[in-house]
């Protein structure tokens, strides 16, 4: 089991589960097994009742920066992607607890999308969010092209999405991507507390508010398989394996 993702259950926030990245020397890059963790993670708080609140982490600097292209470049060049990504992606998008997230820094791609399936994410001022998956010949994924335009409307989500343009902690604040902004000394802590206020509600009453303002999940299920069939075929696309090959180069 891969220690490049830290399960947790911190005692100074009772109820809470964090999921932390610990992969700084690769910027938190995530590999196949840094996604079946976290989706076996999500699966257990699922049916924990110890468990009321998940927060995900990163490190100083660094949420993650999306997909680790070692990983890419193995399934352009024959291999097999495994469903690994998919089932932290559901197991993401349909879970039942709350979800809260901070963010220092980077986060691109996946590290971007992630967030789009929290009830609350609260990032520093040097955040940057980026989602770069047509510069690399890929297509958007977490059903981010359903999610984000609903709430940030089309322009600022083809500028996020296909145009791949950066937005910073301002521009990610005024788009609804994100509840707040915070000094990055302070992130962990106000997650953490955060998620423990939350893990402290009445849970019922939480789950059922909560569902009703997600509303039903069905077509966030549909639109991450049907993205994803998509994305794998454009992994094995000469375009893609071109973009991958360069990108290794720099």
């Amino acid at each position: 089991m891969t220690d490049d993702v830290l399960i947790q259950r911190p005692d100074a926030y009772p109820g809470v589960q964090v999921i932390r990245f610990n992969r700084p020397a690769k910027k938190n890059a995530i590999t196949r097994a840094m996604y079946a963790k976290m989706a076996g993670a999500l699966t257990i708080a699922g049916t924990d009742d110890t468990v009321r609140a998940i927060a995900f982490l990163g490190t100083d600097g660094c949420f993650s920066a999306g997909n680790d292209m070692n990983d890419f470049m193995a399934f352009a060049m024959g291999g097999t992607m495994g469903g690994e990504v998919i089932a932290f992606l559901r197991a993401l998008a349909a879970s039942a607890k709350p979800i809260v997230s901070g963010v220092d820094g980077l986060a691109i791609g996946i590290g971007t999308t992630i967030h789009l399936h929290c009830d609350m994410t609260i990032a520093s001022p040097r955040s940057l969010f980026r989602t770069p998956f047509v510069d690399l010949a890929l297509v958007p994924e977490a059903a981010s092209s359903l999610i984000v335009p609903r709430f940030a409307g089309h322009q600022r989500a083809f500028a996020l999405l296909a145009a791949g343009e950066p937005f910073t902690a301002e521009q990610a604040l005024a788009a609804g991507l994100i509840w707040k902004i915070t000094e990055a000394d302070a992130i962990e802590t106000g997650v953490l507390t955060l998620a423990a206020g939350l893990a402290a509600k009445p849970p019922e009453a939480l789950r059922i508010a909560r569902s009703l303002i997600r509303g039903d999940r069905a077509d966030v299920l549909a639109r991450i398989d049907e993205e994803a069939g998509h994305f794998a075929a454009q992994l094995k696309s000469a375009e893609a394996r071109a973009a991958f090959e360069a990108f290794m180069r720099r």
